[in-house]
């Protein structure tokens, strides 16, 4: 190699070295720390003792409802005492019918009845008679025998006169159209004027008043309703109402495969009315639970999470099953350990691996 190239090449070795002591110096330069994405809070999850509860829709109805209508045929209404709303005592007058033709044969009847025992009382007295003389040997046993059945004969018909009185003074009664149980009038068809015949409908009657809540319940869920359990229901109206159960039907619909949960209420109506829609829940006992703040579980393409931070300050992402919500609080079923720390606000923001700034923990 000449002298000229060596000078030549000088320059570029330089460089070289220059080059190298500087990357050499960048690879001793220690790591840069992570900056925190987001300031957090943290809390630990919660043991709590809540109550499990059935949210369940239904109807109010009638305990049950009594159909009052007319016993006696062919009569007019001549007065209606009640109207829809009313509330009645068990025997209280509801309508009269027109009565003057069952008085005029009911005064046939009793009549007929004194005819009767008119001549029963000529009858016992002839047999009577005719059984002195038959000792005495002036009457045959054969003249005997007739006294005796013309005595019996008059009795019978004293007794059908007697009965035909009583069915008389049963239809005279009958005129008066009475209330088969308290409760209140729920339907009225009965006008003044018209003319009824034998059961025709004239009132409906919700039996002592009682409403109850007909709530339907899928069919895995009967086995966890006791009777006696409390309900708390809000009809459509808004009025809270309280009951308990009295009965879950014994069969399931076919159709809808629901059944029907009977619910007594047992404190005052205020404006519920039978027919209303009405929501309500079934207490079931008390059970423990597992809480977070509400604001703690995120939600991302139909799933749950929540994101717990570690002694590190980093971010781990966990899929958690929810359950019940009381409050500000919801219940995690699965998937958390109770000892960690749980990001309480702000998850949206934040993705597995994040690093965090973590402030003092929320308050219990």
């Amino acid at each position: 190699m000449t002298l000229k190239m060596q000078f030549r090449l000088w320059p570029c070795l330089i460089l070289w070295i220059s080059a190298t002591s500087v990357f050499s110096a960048d690879d001793k330069t220690p790591p840069k720390t992570a900056k925190p994405s987001l300031t957090v809070t943290t809390a630990q999850p919660q043991q709590a003792d809540w109550s499990q509860k059935l949210a369940a829709n239904g109807s109010l109805a009638a305990w049950q409802e009594a159909i009052v209508g007319a016993e006696a045929n062919g009569l007019k209404i001549t007065e209606v005492r009640v109207n829809v709303g009313d509330r009645v005592q068990k025997g209280d007058v509801l309508a009269t019918l027109q009565a003057d033709s069952v008085r005029a044969e009911l005064a046939q009847a009793e009549a007929t009845l004194a005819e009767a025992a008119a001549n029963a009382q000529e009858a016992r007295a002839q047999a009577e008679r005719a059984r002195a003389l038959q000792q005495q040997g002036f009457f045959s046993n054969a003249q005997l025998s007739q006294a005796l059945a013309a005595d019996a004969s008059a009795q019978a018909r004293v007794q059908s006169a007697r009965a035909l009185v009583q069915l008389q003074n049963v239809r005279l009664s009958q005129t008066q159209v009475k209330a088969s149980d308290a409760g209140v009038i729920s339907a009225r068809q009965a006008t003044v004027g018209s003319v009824v015949g034998s059961g025709t409908e004239l009132f409906r009657l919700i039996r002592q008043g009682r409403i109850e809540w007909r709530a339907e319940v899928t069919a895995s869920e009967i086995g966890r309703i006791q009777v006696g359990s409390p309900v708390n229901i809000t009809a459509a109206s808004g009025q809270a109402l309280q009951g308990k159960v009295r009965m879950v039907a014994p069969s399931v619909d076919a159709q809808t495969r629901n059944a029907l949960v009977y619910v007594d209420l047992t404190g005052p109506l205020g404006s519920a009315r039978a027919g209303m829609y009405a929501q309500g829940e079934i207490r079931l006992g008390h059970t423990a639970a597992m809480t977070v703040p509400q604001t703690a579980v995120v939600v991302r393409d139909g799933f749950s999470y929540l994101y717990t931070v570690g002694p590190d300050a980093k971010v781990s992402q966990l899929k958690v099953q929810t359950g019940r919500v009381q409050g500000d609080r919801m219940e995690i079923l699965s998937g958390l350990q109770p000892n960690v720390q749980v990001v309480v606000s702000g998850g949206a923001f934040l993705n597995h691996g994040d690093t965090v700034r973590v402030l003092a923990p929320a308050a219990k």
